[in-house]
């Protein structure tokens, strides 16, 4: 628990011998007569257990836009970078665009007139919300159905079937990103053309397991950025399935995704990587001293000095959470506003 708390990357013998706390046996004599050379207050106050986790900053998962149709020739992809929004058209085929429609279903059949199912719906809905009426948003492709999709295919410069066939639109389940070409101009319609991401930046983190109870869905974290600026976000997802390692330094992760507050402030930054502030457990009204206070025990455990104008006595303390430089302690008879003795 310890060893995972920002503050405290390495909490025992080493790690506290490394602050001046564990380097030999102390003498409780001296500990007791000697006057420290400074002292901090016992503060009441709330320290926040947190972990710091590597991340990716970047647009998410990747899609890969492949020819449906079985024939025609690329003409033209949009740029990487370029925002697609629905009705507009990320490649051309036979210089004719495939426009994006919003939805979950592929059109994975030729829909026309007496079609029935979720898929008509989802077009009819795509129509509706491109500005053409005169229908029933329904399940049912009627005849009014098809004389919508002919208008729409007459303001793109398409043949006016009145049918929509399997490759000759784009749908995603929102407006898109092109990330990367896959096909070059002049090169047949049939396999990869381009891959796509959503339009908003996100972190990616994959999460060794050992940490997994520090995220939360809706938890809140801060993520920095490698400008050395600071963003909030907000956990929105966390993987079910764990990744295997291979050994120690590849350990078995989850993938987390965190939401980002402040699109604007991101800069220009993709698949740059930040470190991520996980917070697990806030301990409010505690009693903490700086880390350096302590004393490491020749029987193990740990004490801190009580400085009381020129007595100085050792008190047996139990730790708790090691947060920014300070420790949350308790003990008999301590109390907040106690002088505790700590290195120059």
């Amino acid at each position: 628990m310890l060893a995972g708390v920002v503050g405290a990357a390495v909490i025992g013998g080493g790690g506290l011998a490394a602050l001046g706390l564990g380097g030999g046996e102390p003498d409780p004599a001296a500990a007791r007569d000697a006057l420290p050379p400074a002292t901090a207050p016992i503060e009441r106050t709330t320290l926040v257990e947190t972990q710091t986790v590597e991340g990716t900053l970047g647009y998410g998962d990747t899609r890969t836009v492949t020819g449906a149709s079985g024939r025609g020739t690329v003409t033209w992809i949009a740029s990487p970078g370029t925002v697609v929004s629905r009705g507009r058209s990320a490649y051309k085929v036979d210089n004719r665009p495939v426009p994006l429609l919003y939805g979950k279903l592929p059109v994975y059949r030729t829909l026309g007139e007496g079609a029935e199912g979720s898929d008509v719906k989802q077009l009819e809905s795509n129509l509706r919300a491109l500005g053409y009426t005169g229908f029933t948003v329904d399940d049912e492709f009627s005849s009014a159905t098809a004389a919508a999709v002919r208008r729409w295919q007459e303001d793109l410069g398409l043949p006016e079937t009145g049918t929509v066939t399997p490759g000759s639109v784009l749908v995603a389940s929102g407006a898109i990103r092109v990330a990367e070409r896959k096909a070059e101009v002049g090169d047949r319609a049939t396999g990869p053309i381009l891959t796509y991401t959503g339009t908003t930046r996100e972190v990616t983190i994959d999460l060794d397991v050992k940490y997994q109870r520090l995220a939360r869905k809706g938890a809140q974290v801060t993520v920095e950025l490698p400008d050395g600026d600071t963003t909030k976000g907000t956990i929105s997802e966390v993987g079910k399935v764990a990744e295997e390692g291979r050994g120690e330094d590849d350990p078995t992760t989850v993938e987390v995704t965190v939401a980002l507050r402040g699109q604007r402030g991101l800069g220009s930054y993709d698949k740059a990587p930040v470190e991520v502030r996980l917070t697990a457990d806030r301990h409010e009204n505690v009693l903490a001293v700086p880390v350096a206070a302590l004393l490491a025990q020749p029987g193990g455990g740990y004490a801190v000095q009580v400085v009381e104008g020129t007595r100085v006595r050792t008190v047996p303390v139990e730790t708790g959470v090691f947060s920014d430089g300070k420790v949350e302690i308790s003990g008999t008879g301590l109390a907040e506003g106690m002088k505790v003795g700590v290195p120059a």
